[in-house]
């Protein structure tokens, strides 16, 4: 690959808007193992919230796309393809782009934890408050 194309491929990969209006690819082999890439984020996305079993599965595989994208793209930065292949690879970059911004787009990732933890927070601070206006908190003496 000449220098120029490798500067092409790696402005394309590089470029701000280069997901918009990609597509995420069906099928995907990342870290060596085939992955229904598509199906996985698009069943991810259809769920307001992702539950609590699943964050780690979703994690990990943030971690997995983030480490081939960086394969990937050094395979274009040290030259050890030609344009043609740089090309598809390039394509297949900005399809994992495409997926992680799905991925890490996902709103909060437990509501029910998440209010369930404030409650418990709530009702501390009022327990707290009644010990010490009662005079019963243990930081006080009563006399």
């Amino acid at each position: 690959m000449k220098e120029y194309e490798r500067e092409i491929l790696l402005e394309r990969i590089g470029r701000e808007g280069a997901t918009v209006g990609a597509d995420i690819p069906e099928r995907i082999e990342v870290q060596g193992e085939m992955v229904d890439l598509q199906e996985f984020v698009f069943e991810i996305k259809r769920r307001e919230t992702v539950p609590a079993g699943e964050r780690e599965r979703v994690e990990q595989a943030k971690k997995n796309l983030r480490r081939e994208r960086l394969e990937r793209k050094q395979l274009i930065e040290d030259r050890e393809v030609d344009f043609e292949e740089g090309e598809q690879i390039a394509a297949a970059i900005i399809g994992i782009d495409r997926a992680l911004n799905a991925l890490e787009s996902l709103g909060p990732t437990d509501i029910e934890g998440e209010q369930q933890r404030k409650e418990a927070a709530d009702t501390k601070r009022w327990m707290n408050f009644l010990k010490q206006a009662l005079g019963r908190d243990e930081g006080t003496v009563n006399r």
